[in-house]
């Protein structure tokens, strides 16, 4: 990657702040950054930030004679490998969509002879308009890829799909792209397993975890990006399902299982979720109500063994690899794990690190019959991406 550069057009809005963390992103993964910061965007972050995160100059006027001189505007636009806009807001969508040309970013958009990327960011209302509609199917139809949005809360205090994706995700999308858009996962099958399972008590209360989902979801677009067909099976969370992906929802461990055999046949299997070990015996069909005493005991019951589940299935995959979660002993626990569930390779990490469960960052040891491979502490897309990489090199 130390070879590939990527226009950055970085459009207005509060998002603007994500791209100084995508540009972070890029330059430690040895991609060269060269920024266009639309006056818009220069609202919300400066060009001295962002030209010090990228160590290379920032370009914002169209009709500048410096800059004309030093590097024209058609030669700019096609000076990178790749042309990513992030945040793309609905006015430089509808800009690049129609072929208007009135700034140095959307000249640049028309006058590029290479690949674009688009992270959009901006209101619910904005981006589900029918305008807005319009203007994605027209730049889809053209040739342009996308990354997100993301469904959450926004600024403005609304809620729903309008969010820019998180900078490992778009990091993701960009490396699979500079990487020739290579997929040598193209017509292969994946489940993954994401997030916790929840295991009702009574219809108010439940047991579960603290797994966000963030690695799982991670993994499947990933995997996704490399041209693997992926079922997505996914305990609650409050992440939209990645570009590309077949997401399933289910909530307790039973209907994990039910739904990852539904999903078979499949080469590869990643089991990645939070599974409750146990759940209770019987759920009751009434809320248990606040007496004098809480209840002596809730019995619990033993939970299906999905990872297990697929190892040991007649229809098992090519791959099977399982996640531990562990606190202490991790070398010991994940290899005698490998061992007791009969899969191929366990990732293990070490969830006592503060901010590793439910954070964006993870440091996991990939164990082996053949031994132990550790990796840094790394951004959970990131983390994603290789292991992606390292089973598309399995198949290969």
């Amino acid at each position: 990657m130390d070879q590939k550069r990527i226009l950055l057009i970085v459009g207005g809005g509060v998002a603007a702040y994500k791209a100084l963390e995508l540009t972070r992103l890029l330059r430690k993964a040895g991609v060269a950054v060269r920024p266009i910061l639309t006056a818009a965007g220069a609202q919300f972050v400066t060009p001295l930030s962002l030209s010090a995160l990228a160590e290379d100059k920032v370009y914002s006027e169209l009709f500048s004679l410096t800059d004309e001189a030093e590097m024209g505007h058609i030669e700019l636009s096609r000076s990178a490998d790749l042309v990513v806009v992030a945040p793309a807001t609905a006015d430089l969508m509808a800009k690049a969509a129609n072929g208007l040309a009135n700034d140095l970013a959307s000249t640049a958009l028309l006058a590029t002879d290479k690949p674009v990327l688009m992270a959009p960011a901006m209101n619910v209302r904005m981006w589900q308009a029918a305008a807005t509609r319009r203007n994605l199917s027209a730049l889809m139809a053209d040739g342009v890829r996308f990354v997100g949005p993301d469904e959450g809360a926004m600024a403005c205090g609304e809620f729903g799909p309008g969010r820019l994706a998180e900078p490992p995700a778009i990091l993701e999308a960009i490396l699979a792209l500079l990487a020739g858009g290579a997929r040598p996962l193209a017509g292969r099958r994946a489940i993954v397993t994401a997030g916790p399972t929840v295991e009702a008590i009574d219809p108010v209360r439940m047991l579960t975890n603290r797994s966000s989902g963030k690695q799982g979801y991670a993994i499947a677009g990933a995997l996704a990006a490399l041209g693997a067909e992926v079922t997505l099976v996914s305990g609650p969370t409050a992440l939209a399902a990645p570009a590309g992906v077949q997401r399933i929802d289910v909530e307790s461990a039973r209907d994990m299982l039910a739904a990852c055999e539904a999903a078979l046949p499949a080469e590869i299997a990643v089991c990645v979720a939070a599974v409750a070990d146990w759940r209770p015996a019987e759920a009751g069909g009434r809320k248990i109500k606040k007496g004098a005493k809480a209840p002596d005991a809730i019995a619990l019951v033993e939970n299906p063994d999905i990872l297990d589940a697929l190892s040991k299935s007649r229809r098992r995959p090519h791959l099977v690899v399982g996640f531990a979660a562990e606190t202490n002993d991790l070398d010991a626990n994940a290899k005698a794990k490998l061992a007791r569930k009969g899969c191929d390779w366990i990732v293990a990490n070490d969830v006592s690190v503060a901010g590793t469960m439910g954070g964006d960052d993870n440091a996991v040891a990939i164990v082996t019959k053949a031994g132990v491979e550790r990796w840094e502490r790394l951004p959970k897309g990131e983390v994603a991406r290789r292991l992606a990489q390292r089973i598309a090199d399995e198949f290969a």
